[in-house]
């Protein structure tokens, strides 16, 4: 498992990311607070709001893929 912290600015942010990850199989979740939505689910993601850190945990070990797709999600 591996875990980063991602930000989305506006909703065309979340439209972007959705397409991304629901290209790959992985389980993915992500979670603000006491929140917890799958990663591949748009209005899941909708409601956790813009703005904010949101972590991200994908639930396989080789995925680099992933996350150099995901680079510009990521929160510095």
């Amino acid at each position: 498992m591996s875990t980063k912290s991602v930000i989305f600015s506006n909703p065309d942010d979340v439209i972007d990311f959705v397409k991304i990850v629901e290209k790959y199989p992985f389980d993915m979740d992500m979670k603000r607070g006491r929140y917890i939505v799958d990663a591949k689910s748009l209005l899941g993601l909708m409601n956790l709001g813009f703005d904010q850190k949101i972590e991200l945990k994908v639930y396989e070990e080789e995925c680099e893929n992933l996350w150099k797709e995901l680079d510009k999600f990521v929160a510095a």
